[in-house]
């Protein structure tokens, strides 16, 4: 991956190439994630994983997969968070869960990027107690990987639900950090940034939303990114923005409503192409062109949400991620691993927050 393009890449401190992966939390179970660690190495057998759970049901599926274990270092953890736990009672009483240990070991240094199928609300709450905030983010964020027409095939859109808040200056510090975001996921040497609005003109949308877009575009240059304006929800897929910037309440609900229009079109198009046989003889000769549709809009292989503006990085998988989605998740993690992502971060936000203070 390429380096941040504004100089921060000094002094990164070097990846240890180890991921710190939650086994217990997912709506699947450990299975899943142990398979999803076993299709990863398949792809990069450089991989290695600090595994956290339960050490006797891990150890068991982990020597089923072979090759797995000279890949794997087992912590046991007794506790589990649920997905219908909250969050602040797993702050006071979650200490013992394979989550917190998960978030433990990126905090301490042992791996460089955590990754969890678990509860969103306690990941978040457990990784900002024990990461903590960068110097000069109020409001951390989570931001996506999104299909689109754009050249590498993905925008990256955040908040997409960290906080449902979000005033201008947090809006200009999502801008920073998705630009940065996707300079190292994705190796765009200038993103371009847009802000998600209910129209395109200048006068349209609330007051804070134009108030951010001044700061924005004022920011633009010295970050090392065009801004664009602002984009409607069409654009999303599109190819007007690399990076949408928006707040959280927006962004989660854009991201459920496509992720459940991708799955009416797969499963319309599925009931399309059985319901006579000519249709089915119609899907026989659109064969290759239907799996590559099927592959480009599917959720797993973009999941995984990083949160953004923490003392290091985490990856949060869907709860609901199979093997294929865990494995999707654990690249994500690599990447930004071997990108020294974190590092690099920090010093973008901690160049703009010296940059505030400084006219102020």
């Amino acid at each position: 991956m390429p380096a941040d393009g504004d100089g921060t890449g000094a002094g990164i401190r070097p990846a240890s190439g180890v991921l710190s992966v939650d086994a217990m939390g997912g709506d699947l179970g450990p299975e899943a994630v142990v398979a999803g660690l076993a299709r990863a190495i398949r792809h990069t057998p450089a991989m290695r994983f600090i595994v956290h759970g339960d050490s006797a049901v891990l150890s068991a599926l982990i020597a089923k997969r072979r090759g797995l274990s000279d890949h794997v270092t087992i912590r046991h953890a007794d506790g589990v968070v649920r997905m219908d736990d909250k969050p602040s009672q797993i702050v006071r009483q979650g200490k013992d869960s394979s989550m917190w240990s998960a978030v433990e070991s990126v905090r301490t240094g042992e791996a460089d990027v955590c990754v969890s199928c678990g509860n969103t609300g306690a990941l978040m709450a457990v990784s900002m107690i024990r990461l903590r905030k960068l110097p000069g983010v109020q409001r951390p964020a989570i931001a996506v990987l999104w299909p689109s027409r754009s050249a590498g095939g993905f925008n990256v859109m955040l908040d997409v639900g960290a906080d449902i808040r979000a005033d201008p200056d947090d809006l200009l510090q999502y801008a920073l950090m998705g630009s940065s975001y996707a300079r190292n996921g994705l190796g765009l040497e200038r993103p371009r940034i847009g802000l998600l609005n209910v129209g395109t003109e200048e006068t349209k949308g609330r007051a804070e939303l134009k108030e951010a877009s001044d700061l924005i575009e004022a920011n633009a240059g010295a970050a090392g990114f065009s801004y664009v304006g602002f984009i409607e929800g069409g654009d999303i897929p599109g190819d007007t923005a690399d990076v949408i910037v928006t707040d959280g309440f927006t962004g989660n609900v854009a991201l459920k409503t496509g992720e459940g229009t991708a799955r009416f079109v797969r499963d319309m198009l599925g009931e399309a192409f059985s319901a006579t046989p000519l249709s089915k003889i119609a899907a026989l000769l659109a064969m290759g062109s239907l799996k590559r549709l099927s592959k480009r809009i599917d959720p797993r292989r973009v999941n995984g949400g990083v949160f953004l503006g923490l003392n290091g990085t985490v990856v949060k998988s869907h709860g609901s991620a199979d093997e294929t989605g865990v494995a999707a998740a654990l690249d994500l993690a690599w990447n930004l691993s071997r990108s020294g992502f974190s590092e690099r971060l920090k010093s973008r936000i901690a160049s703009a927050t010296r940059a505030k203070e400084t006219q102020e």
